[in-house]
């Protein structure tokens, strides 16, 4: 998948999206050649790579670079590069400076959590031709107003006003919509509600598409679980036993060898 198009068009065809949050230059270049169909650059980044305990450490900055490492290893791909915290609520002008930084990174579209209080900024956004990702439910930057990591969409009111914030971003010319720890059958009224692909996380099977980072799904993140990652590969284990082989041959005096050795 290259373009917002593309991925616009799967609603239609009910193929479903595949799509990994990936960092740096090294995981691109595995996802240029693989099936996955794009990539976001998340601002998950401070947790996964520098050890944060939130989203917040990442800046536009740092979001720009990763984004840059990212599209030089797959640019052939459709990049998302997510809006750092608080971003998006500075106004138009700033929003607008933060997208043309991330864009110019290598970024083909940016992603952005909540609407209420912004909505004016996905509009402008949308309609100065930066191609927008909306993302309801858990909003990780908005981590201490909702007590923590929480399932959101609990209750009748809590999923109804899910569906209306599914709507607004649609109104405002968004291109998709993520939607993160809510209970399945509240995802499943929300992509019933709006013409553009929902993509899920932690949000049941029936969203039109799935996300999850690219340490999560390979088992590269030791110590870590949620209730809707499944490693697909037991990369830690490899790593791991990569590690000690090595400690071992050098310990031997096995490692370089002459043929390894100029």
């Amino acid at each position: 998948m290259k373009s917002v198009l593309e991925f616009k068009a799967r609603k239609t065809s009910g193929v479903k999206i595949s799509m990994v949050s990936a960092y740096t230059h090294w995981e691109a270049r595995f996802l240029e050649t693989s099936p996955v169909d794009c990539i976001l650059v998340g601002d998950s980044l401070a947790v996964v790579l520098d050890g944060e305990s939130t989203t917040f450490a990442a800046t536009t900055e740092i979001m720009a670079r990763h984004t840059r490492a990212v599209s030089r290893g797959a640019g052939g791909k459709l990049i998302i590069a997510d809006f750092p915290f608080l971003a998006a609520r500075r106004g138009v002008v700033a929003a607008v400076d933060c997208a043309a930084e991330l864009l110019r990174a290598g970024a083909s579209a940016v992603k952005i959590e909540g609407v209420d209080g912004h909505e004016d900024v996905l509009r402008h956004l949308t309609q100065s031709g930066v191609p927008v990702l909306g993302h309801i439910g858990l909003t990780p930057q908005s981590l201490h107003a909702l007590g923590g990591y929480k399932v959101q969409g609990k209750g009748v009111a809590a999923s109804a006003d899910l569906v209306r914030q599914a709507r607004a971003i649609e109104t405002a010319g968004c291109f998709g919509i993520v939607v993160e720890c809510v209970p399945p059958a509240v995802a499943r009224e929300i992509t019933a509600a709006v013409g553009i692909p929902t993509i899920g996380i932690g949000a049941g099977a029936d969203c039109d598409g799935q996300v999850l980072v690219f340490h999560d799904l390979l088992g590269l993140n030791p110590g870590f679980s949620t209730r809707f990652m499944r490693r697909f590969a037991d990369g830690g284990a490899v790593v791991t036993d990569g590690l000690a082989a090595f400690a071992k041959a050098v310990a031997k005096g096995d490692y370089p060898n002459r043929k390894e050795s100029y």
